[in-house]
């Protein structure tokens, strides 16, 4: 028995050679014979196996390989070998099996194609969610008895209450910042005055409900995910359809609710923290009274401002608490996917909210609110 792989070219007496392999074609012999083989040129009529004596994948590898290379035919393979070579040669592209039979430059765009063919899956589940949402607030409209209000002031508690000290830490800092940033750059001009009407629109129109979106979708969108992912797992969720309580009823509107609403609150909270912060600097640092600066904020900022950030501040809760339920009621299997639709909750959120902020910039320009 013969522990290294070997080979040998025979003349076929039509201008092409015959391929010889013996000995052992498997991961621990075939590395000399592979490396061989790579200087073969002379073109090849067909391969045979009859004197191999084992064969593994790596082996059947190689063989399907070279015979792909030189266009020829594999003879003499025992029963087990041509099992073995026809699963090699069955790959197609994109099993999880490597290594892999097509080049990169048919994989990826292979791959691409079915990925986005199944992205509608995904469209399919986001649908329907918006359908079970409906048909669960039409169920509580029909039976207002039966409205989890305790769940819902505990979601308003949870996602508005104990959110105010970060909130408000994060918009007066956020107000720092701008009114200093921004009086360095207008004192160049003269205008350290204008750094009240900069500090005032951008914290009213943008900068306020914006951050606190994000905030509340790092805060309270992945609570939602994880907390609805880690019941999905437990089968809480089941054993409550079970006894005939509805889920979406139950846990999905009371938390989509407490965002949209409590969004409102925390956008005008965050917006109000930002300025005193930029009063703050005004007296610190550019000699302008704190209640001067307050009273100012009130003849430069126009109320439409004001109503921008409060009309934008539903909609971008809206979108968090959905992102978050979704997400976490898509969970399947295993405490990872906990954590990997937690993750898609949070990012899917943050930029659900910055192209609605990009598409609300550009029409309240286009009506006049710019």
């Amino acid at each position: 028995m013969q522990d290294t792989a070997q080979y040998s070219l025979e003349d076929d007496g039509a201008g092409k050679s015959r391929l010889v392999l013996s000995g052992n074609l498997t991961l621990a012999a075939i590395g000399p014979l592979e490396r061989a083989l790579q200087n073969v040129t002379a073109p090849l009529s067909v391969i045979d196996l009859s004197g191999v004596e084992e064969i593994d994948t790596v082996g059947a590898w190689v063989v399907c390989q070279l015979a792909h290379a030189h266009a020829c035919d594999i003879t003499g393979a025992s029963p087990s070998a041509r099992r073995l070579l026809d699963a090699v040669r069955s790959i197609k592209a994109g099993d999880d099996i490597h290594p892999p039979i097509v080049p990169v430059w048919e994989r990826v765009p292979l791959a691409l194609g079915k990925q986005i063919y199944a992205a509608r899956g995904g469209i399919y589940g986001v649908v329907g969610f918006f359908g079970q949402i409906l048909l669960g607030a039409a169920s509580l409209l029909r039976h207002p008895t039966r409205f989890p209000i305790k769940a819902l002031v505990h979601q308003m508690e949870l996602v508005g209450i104990s959110a105010l000290p970060i909130i408000g830490l994060m918009s007066f800092l956020i107000g720092i910042v701008i009114a200093q940033q921004g009086s360095v750059q207008l004192e160049q001009f003269g205008a350290e005055a204008l750094t009240i009407n900069l500090v005032g629109r951008i914290t009213l129109r943008e900068l306020g409900v914006l951050m606190t979106a994000i905030m509340v979708a790092g805060r309270s969108g992945s609570a939602f995910a994880a907390q609805l992912g880690t019941m999905k797992l437990t089968e809480e969720i089941d054993a409550m359809r079970t006894i005939g309580i509805s889920p979406v009823e139950v846990l999905v509107i009371p938390r989509i609710l407490a965002a949209t609403f409590m969004m409102v609150l925390l956008g005008f909270y965050a917006s109000v923290v930002a300025i005193v912060g930029g009063a703050v600097v005004g007296e610190l640092a550019l000699g302008i009274p704190f209640w001067t600066f307050l009273a100012r904020i009130q003849e430069v900022v126009p109320t439409h401002d004001l109503w921008v950030g409060l009309i934008k501040a539903p909609v971008f809760g809206l979108i968090v608490g959905l992102a978050g339920c979704y997400n976490g009621l898509q969970v399947r299997g295993n405490s990872e996917e906990v954590g990997r639709r937690t993750t898609m909750a949070v990012v899917s959120a943050i930029f659900a909210v910055i192209v609605l902020d990009a598409f609300f910039a550009v029409f309240f320009t286009e009506i006049g609110w710019g």
